[in-house]
Formats: structure tokens, C-alpha cells, sequence
């Protein structure tokens, strides 16, 4: 690990990929060669049916992918043209994407929750050459300039001569993703085929992955976390991956366990607090796993507290983004202080800078930005068409992330929420999360949310949002004592709702943003 503390000699300190390098044959080559008939890939999508799920061993993916790349090219698609992928969670979309890259073109996945008119931007921002569907999907009416690959096109295809993976340069674009807009309007971030080369930190200091495991990961293929945690990672260990692409009920997940016996899984912390507050749990029927994961959002600690409880089995917390993926996280061999997600992973430059100007660390214990260093290999390319936010991310040879935390004597970090999240309450700088960590260890609070509410001109008051524990109510007054004795007294709320439910994203996170409109609505009701 290399925690920055100056500026001298500073740099990712690990291996670098070699010049010639291409994502998806790092992903998948060697194991085709040395174990073509594991299986690499386990999708299910009728839980009641185990028998029905599909089993890919590393030599049919690897055929599959090479198949559709030369279909790929065989349409007249040129090498670094986008590819968008507009279909539902299945094998297919899994596979258009590894096909596209081996080809040499630029996938862009998109979620499955896109309205057709975000779609339509995001197509026009893009410059995609083509769009690939299933018909699951509604598409916008596409431009003469962008060829509609349908599913039946798609089927053809993949009958097609098999191209050899291209021969990019670790430097060449390899996927472009767009942001959820959970911060600001979704923009594309571009990575370059080394990208997955700058996630093997993660392998021994978030997973502790090896062949011999199979990860479960419940999220759905669109998503980066599911790409990369889900199959980039167990494939370049020449490990099984399990997806799930049915219907998302909540108790099918220990059947899931029980049935496919993965040996560690990854999700949002949000689904983990639905399987404890849904599912009949104990240690017997998740026997098969050695721990689990987390990310995507803030890990509270009365969740990992309530899921080693139940399962015996530790919560293993990352924070990432986007643009550089995790690079922050602990694991099973190294050292957890509760409420930290962990310490910079090893062989990253990771400091944390002066909130407003600088490039020298601030001291031990100062909150600040977190920052990688540039040349970190899993670092984007940089922001598509967006060459001036660009330019403001990035201060000297640091990126910006964003995200305020401090750094502790040995080296964890204390995550205090994003620089645009910080509320200033009566001149106090006070930050979201650190008020929700609180609230959430209430013992009738199951989810909560906060935000600053604009009371007058210029005087905005900090408000929790409540969730309740099924079965019990809410007492505001005990709740109000309970941050009371524990916060700051500007911290500490200044009006406290209990609501049915928070505003969240597809993938379980909080949409901060969403809070005043629903403080709105609260008292758009209660006035009748």
C-alpha cells in the first residue's frame, strides 16, 4: 500500500500492463487455453427451476465472444466506433460487450431504466455507430447514421468466422460508461483497455479471490459494479461467476446461495439490510460463502453488525467511483475499523488533498478530497466531449474524486460524504453521512436519509429522514436525544421525518437530491 503523504516520487508503484493489451483477452484467453472446460459463467432466471440455468465454461464464452466480434466486423464496423447496448439483464448483454472489445470497438452499456428520451442523448453524445437490442427495450427512432443490430441481426451473427482479439494498445478506449447522475447530469467516462490491468489490487485487498471461488454478484449486467466485480475480476482469476437475471424478489437470494454454493458475494449494502429484514437467515443456509462484499454506497455499521450476527460472515466494504473503480477497501487480510471503508489499496497513490487548492497532502486527521494519482492504470481516459470538466478534475497530476474524507495515522479513511453533498448549517460545514451513520444505529431506525432543507434566504436547517423498523414506531423526541448525545449540537438535526420509504436509484443508493422534494410533498399533505 502507498498512502501519499508528500509529493516526491508519487505514482502507482505496481506492474504495468504490457503495451499490447486487450480487455477481454486478459479476461478470458488464458483460462480458455489452461482450463477450457470450467465453468466460468452460472446464470440462473427461474429459481424455482436450478436445473434450468445456463453453465458457460470458459472455452464456449471465448468461442461466443470471437464468433460475434467478427460478425461484429463484418457489418463494416470500424475499430474504436461505439457500440450502445440497449438490452434487458441477460447473457446476451454480457456478450455484446466482450465481443465489441475484442473487436476493437467501444461498448457502452446503458441501463435498463433509461427512459427512450435519455437514450436519444445519450446516443447523439456518444456518436454511436450502432445500437445493439434485444427488444426488450423501447428505442427512440434512431438517426440514419446509427445501424440497429436487433436481436434476430445479433443471432446471425454470432454465427459468423471467429476475429482474433485486436490488438489494441493498454491506452486504447475500451468502454465508455455514463454516470448515474446521482451528482450532477450523467456524463461519459472512458476507459482504456487497461482499466481491468489497474483492478488487480483488488484481487488480494477487497476479495481475496483465487480459481477456486465463485462469486455471486447480485446486481444486473449494466451496471460497472456488476461488469467488473461480476465477471471482469472472477474471470481474470480464472474463478466462476454467478448472476441472477429473473424477477428481484428479495428471498430468492439464500435460495440462490443454497443452490450454487458461491464462496463469496458482492452487493450494495441496501440489499443486504433487505435480505436481513426479509429472509429467514442463519449460518447453515449460507454455508457455502467465506464473506462477503460492498459497495456502491456508505456501508453502516448497524448492518454489518446485524449481517455477521445472523450469517457469522464479515462485510468487506470498497469505496469507487466510476472513473477509477475501488481503489479504497478492506479485506480478509488486512486489518477493519469499523465505520472505515478501509485503507488505499496496494500499489496506489492515493492522498488527500486541501478541499479548495494545493497539491501537497494535508495533514494526518484533516478532512480533505481524495485524489489518485494519474497514473493509477485503472484511471479513466478522461470524460467524453467534456474537455473542460475534464480539466477541472484533475489539479496537478491528481484526480479529484470528489469525495471528502480524512486519513488516520494508519492510513484508513473516514469518509465524510461528497464535496457538493456538505451542508453549511448556520456557518457550519456539516457532513451527510456522518449524521445518517448516527441515526442509523437507533434501534427503531432502518433507513435514513439527510439533507439541508432551506428554512429562509440564506438559512438552510439540517433534516433526517426516517425510516422505521417494520413493527415499531418512531419516537422523534428519542431520536432527537439519541444525536443529541452523540453529535455535535450543529450537527444534530434540526427537524427529524418518518417516511414510508427514501428516494433511491436503480441500484439501492440514496438520491440525496430527491429529499427536499419529498420534504415538499410531506408538507403539501399534511396541509391538505
Amino acid at each position: 500500500m502507498k498512502i501519499s503523504m508528500s509529493t516526491e516520487r508519487a505514482g502507482f508503484c505496481g506492474p504495468l500492463p504490457p503495451s499490447k493489451f486487450n480487455l477481454a483477452q486478459y479476461c478470458l484467453q488464458n483460462s480458455a487455453a489452461t482450463t477450457p472446460d470450467k465453468v466460468a459463467l452460472i446464470i440462473c432466471d427461474n429459481q424455482q427451476a436450478p436445473s434450468s440455468a445456463q453453465h458457460w465454461t470458459y472455452q464456449q464464452i471465448e468461442d461466443a465472444v470471437l464468433h460475434l466480434a467478427g460478425g461484429f466486423l463484418s457489418t463494416g464496423l470500424n475499430r474504436g466506433e461505439r457500440l450502445f447496448i440497449r438490452m434487458g439483464n441477460s447473457f446476451d448483454f454480457a456478450l455484446v460487450f466482450f465481443a465489441a472489445n475484442a473487436a476493437g470497438l467501444v461498448p457502452v452499456p446503458a441501463s435498463s431504466q433509461l427512459t427512450v428520451s435519455e437514450v436519444e442523448k445519450l446516443l447523439a453524445d456518444c456518436g454511436a455507430s450502432a445500437i445493439a437490442s434485444d427488444g426488450t427495450l423501447d428505442l427512440p427512432e434512431l438517426p440514419t447514421n446509427v445501424a440497429l443490430l436487433d436481436r434476430d441481426t445479433i443471432e446471425s451473427l454470432k454465427q459468423s468466422t471467429p476475429a482474433n482479439y485486436c490488438q489494441t494498445h493498454k491506452d486504447d478506449p475500451a468502454f465508455l460508461v455514463y454516470t448515474s447522475g446521482t451528482t450532477s447530469v450523467p456524463k461519459g467516462v472512458l476507459h482504456a483497455q487497461r482499466a481491468v490491468w489497474g483492478r488487480k489490487p483488488m484481487y488480494r485487498d477487497w476479495y481475496d479471490i483465487g480459481e477456486h471461488d465463485r462469486l455471486l454478484h447480485t446486481g444486473a449486467f449494466n451496471w460497472t459494479y456488476t461488469l467488473g466485480t461480476g465477471l471482469f475480476d472472477p474471470w481474470a482469476n480464472g474463478a466462476t461467476s454467478i448472476v441472477y437475471t429473473g424477477e428481484k424478489n428479495i428471498d430468492i437470494w439464500p435460495a440462490i446461495i443454497k443452490t450454487h454454493q458461491p464462496t463469496i458475494m458482492a452487493a450494495v449494502p441496501s440489499l443486504y439490510r433487505q435480505i436481513l429484514k426479509y429472509c429467514q437467515l442463519d449460518h447453515q443456509n449460507v454455508a457455502s460463502l467465506r464473506h462477503c462484499l460492498t459497495a456502491g454506497e456508505p456501508l453502516p455499521e448497524n448492518i454489518r453488525e446485524n449481517w455477521l450476527d445472523r450469517t457469522g460472515l464479515e462485510l468487506y466494504e470498497a469505496l469507487g467511483m466510476s472513473e477509477v473503480s475501488t481503489y479504497i477497501s478492506s479485506s480478509p487480510a488486512r486489518a477493519i475499523k469499523r465505520g472505515s471503508p478501509g485503507q488505499p489499496q496496494s500499489d496506489r497513490c492515493i492522498a488527500i488533498l486541501p478541499k479548495t487548492a494545493g497539491i501537497d497532502p494535508v495533514k494526518t486527521g484533516q478532512p480533505g478530497v481524495i485524489a489518485v494519482h494519474r497514473s493509477d492504470p485503472g484511471l479513466m481516459l478522461g470524460y467524453w466531449n467534456r474537455p473542460d470538466e475534464e480539466a477541472t478534475s484533475f489539479r496537478g497530476d491528481w484526480f479529484l474524486t470528489g469525495d471528502l474524507a480524512r486519513m488516520d495515522s494508519e492510513g484508513f479513511i473516514w469518509f465524510e460524504g461528497r464535496n457538493d453533498d456538505l451542508i453549511n448549517a448556520m456557518g457550519y460545514r456539516v457532513s451527510p453521512i456522518e449524521v445518517e451513520a448516527v441515526l442509523s444505529q437507533h434501534k427503531h431506525v432502518d433507513q435514513v436519509g439527510v439533507c439541508a432543507i432551506n428554512l429562509r434566504q440564506n438559512v438552510d436547517i439540517i433534516t433526517g429522514f426516517l425510516v422505521p423498523v417494520a413493527g415499531t414506531d418512531i419516537d422523534i423526541e428519542d431520536v432527537a436525544r439519541f444525536a443529541s448525545s452523540r453529535l455535535a449540537a450543529y450537527k444534530v438535526p434540526k427537524k427529524l421525518l418518518v417516511v414510508d420509504s427514501l428516494p433511491c436509484n436503480a441500484s439501492g443508493k440514496l438520491l440525496r437530491k430527491e429529499l427536499p422534494h419529498l420534504a415538499r410533498t410531506l408538507r403539501e399533505t399534511e396541509n391538505g
